[in-house]
């Protein structure tokens, strides 16, 4: 298993900074007024887009973050302070007569349909006073970020003077690029575009193919006199590639349901990496691992540091955080999740044909497993015989089962509450009106074991 600890590192983010909120409904009929489908909104969420979501994923992955960027003076900008607040982010921001960039989606029965976006591009200019927030802040962190949306911040005057005291700091400077012109990045250690960005700065059509992801990549990096390129190349993983070198990275997504906001994890985790010490490859490695798990999140969303330790874990085993947090993701996508719970001490024919019934009435299953203190007060003493990580191994070897999370409580109760699953499966031997968390489950299925197994019958014969 992977143990990630970035505390202790510092990034410096400079870059156009943005609100994004997400208006969730269900759509049941066309407006009398125009032919537009008429959105019921049921969930509304506000996040930090562009910058703001580099600097929520530095933030989530135990790291330290540092910002300058711009807004407005409006209520949407008193949004956005906030969400920053809530990060402990120190934040500096030039401040203007201009609305703050805002990008507001309406999500209608998975389908976005529509945005607004409330934005108007001015270029800043550098005063003293962000000079020298740069130059302080250069100093103190471990690595830099330019995240460039093309929103006013990272103009000619602005990326040169970042790249410039970087480099009298000894600093990597790790920029998310924007347009075809690359010159204001000049000397910068590290460009991260995808295959699209790639093709944009190269002036031509670039395949996601190796040799032509490698040849544009070179002809960019002598143009600019850029040190490195990481290019982030979707199903294909991730390039690093160098005037004298080359590494293709194979993907570790499993299953994609939005790639917004992966570009800002890869710079992120890229740039917490760097400033924590690893090379170049280990620190992409790793920045490929973590858009391998925010792919799989639905909207602009951080990765955290429990998910990235626990996706380097050789089963499905998860923390009750990092389930809300995927479970939340699978329930906007759409997805239908089973639930059921139990010891499993000692797993046998039974136990499979149960899980795999469970699987069948939906598209994830959940399993509860009672942690060992949970079941010696459940069985007793001289139980368990296998411990909850070995138990969880198991389990998680399992095709029909996609993740175990454990609980200590004697009931599963909390847990289901939290989870909230479409489908709640348990044994044939009990009553519906007795399951426990029935109520807090879109339905309850009871399914018939297999008749001569189980792990007390195990135990008795293993005595004889």
């Amino acid at each position: 298993m992977s143990n990630y600890d970035f505390t202790g590192t510092k990034v410096l983010v400079v870059g156009d900074v943005m609100l994004d909120k997400y208006y969730f409904g269900s759509v049941r009929r066309i407006s009398p007024e125009a032919p537009v489908p008429v959105v019921r909104v049921k969930d509304t969420r506000l996040t930090l887009g562009g910058a703001g979501n580099v600097l929520s994923n530095i933030t989530h992955l135990g790291a330290k973050g540092v910002m300058l960027s711009a807004c407005g003076r409006d209520d949407n900008a008193v949004t956005l302070k906030g969400l920053l607040g809530e990060l402990g982010a120190e934040c500096c921001f030039v401040e203007r007569e201009l609305p703050t960039v805002t990008k507001l989606r309406v999500i209608g029965e998975k389908q976005q349909v529509v945005r607004l976006d409330f934005e108007e591009i001015v270029p800043v200019s550098l005063s003293d006073e962000y000079k020298n927030f740069i130059d302080n802040a250069a100093a103190e962190c471990g690595t830099v970020v330019l995240s460039d949306y093309g929103k006013g911040i990272c103009t000619d005057e602005v990326c040169r003077y970042v790249i410039e005291k970087a480099a009298e700091y000894g600093k990597k400077v790790i920029v998310d690029p924007k347009g075809h012109d690359w010159s204001r990045y000049k000397g910068a250690d590290i460009v991260t575009p995808n295959v699209n960005e790639l093709a944009e700065a190269a002036g031509r059509s670039v395949e996601n193919a190796d040799d032509e992801i490698t040849a544009a990549a070179r002809e960019i990096l002598a143009e600019y006199g850029i040190k490195c390129l990481l290019v982030t190349r979707s199903h294909k993983g991730m390039s690093i590639v160098t005037p004298e070198s080359v590494k293709h990275i194979p993907t570790e997504a499993k299953e994609v349901f939005d790639v917004s906001g992966a570009g800002d994890t890869v710079v992120a985790t890229l740039a917490v990496s760097l400033a924590k010490g690893y090379e170049m490859e280990a620190a992409s490695c790793t920045a490929n691992k973590a858009a391998g798990i925010v792919v799989s999140k639905i909207g602009t969303a951080p990765v955290y540091i429990n998910e990235l330790n626990d996706e380097g874990s050789s089963h499905a085993a998860t923390s009750l955080d990092a389930m809300l947090r995927i479970a939340e993701n699978l329930k906007r996508a759409g997805k239908t999740i089973v639930f059921t719970n139990g010891c499993f001490d000692i797993l046998h024919k039974g136990h499979v044909t149960y899980l795999r019934e469970a699987k069948k009435l939906g598209d994830v299953l959940i399993l509860g497993l009672n942690t060992d203190d949970s079941v010696r007060r459940l069985k007793g003493a001289s139980r368990p015989v296998n411990s909850e990580d070995d138990r969880a191994e198991v389990l998680c070897s399992l095709e029909s089962v996609d993740y175990v999370v454990k609980f200590g409580e004697d009931t599963p109760l909390e847990l289901i509450s939290k989870i909230r699953p479409d489908i709640l499966v348990k044994g044939a031997d009990y009553k519906i009106e007795d399951v426990i968390g029935r109520e807090h489950a879109g339905k309850t299925v009871l399914i018939s074991f297999v008749n001569g197994y189980s792990t007390t019958s195990i135990l008795e014969k293993s005595k004889r």
